[in-house]
């Protein structure tokens, strides 16, 4: 059995959009999340691991929040789970935020930070590097109608346009797998952030693809 760990942010996590203004985030149920829907098509011979948290960021610290740097969590998450055979890694969106102030290159070197610690780790069968398949956080959408939600995403659209550039150069970069979820899936009209449940099952079908074609 292979195992496949999936490092990323809400969209990771299943967050529901028509969540956004709630007292609470709610989730896409298990099988309807892109790692439900990942599980399903790769079959028993792979085992799916959901590691995905709302707010989390490549490297940063949330003033707001507690624990929500990737950076941080990363190596115990590598080492309870090992082996691991391929890492797919989605983070990004939060690096956005206003308080962190970061153009989207930079957003990209946080990604890269991660990458390199995954490649260079000893979580994969025999101690070695497990695999890496890099994916790019989807495209912000149209906010104006959550105006709290835009001053804390500012420009969101058009700073997460330039995210498949810089996520790409990376991937070529380390000489890992890469996927851009931009072509793929668009994010809710409800919250211009998250995935519906459709988008999930698309974004999941892809990332089998891919994964069939590493493995």
């Amino acid at each position: 059995m292979k195992t496949i760990l999936c490092f990323g942010d809400s969209n990771t996590w299943g967050f529901d959009p028509a969540s956004i203004t709630a007292p609470f985030p709610r989730r896409h149920p298990i099988t309807a999340r892109w790692t439900g829907r990942l599980a399903a098509e790769l079959g028993p011979e792979f085992r799916v691991i959901e590691e995905g948290q709302n707010g989390r960021t490549t490297v940063h610290d949330d003033p707001l929040n507690v624990c929500r740097n990737g950076k941080d969590y990363l190596p115990a998450c590598l080492e309870s789970h090992k082996p691991i055979d391929i890492v797919v890694l989605m983070l990004g969106t939060n690096d956005l935020k206003s308080f962190y102030n970061l153009p989207p290159g930079e957003i990209a070197n946080g990604a890269a930070v991660l990458a390199k610690m995954i490649l260079a780790s000893d979580a994969g069968p025999g101690n070695q590097p497990p695999k890496l398949l890099l994916v790019c956080p989807p495209l912000v959408g149209d906010l104006s109608h959550l105006p709290d939600l835009a001053a804390k995403i500012p420009h969101g659209l058009a700073r997460s346009q330039q995210f498949p550039r810089y996520y790409e150069a990376l991937a070529t970069a380390l000489g890992c797998a890469y996927l851009n979820s931009q072509e793929i899936v668009q994010t809710s009209p409800v919250d211009g952030i998250h995935l519906e449940a459709s988008e999930h099952a698309r974004l999941g079908s892809a990332v089998a693809a891919k994964l069939r074609e590493i493995v």
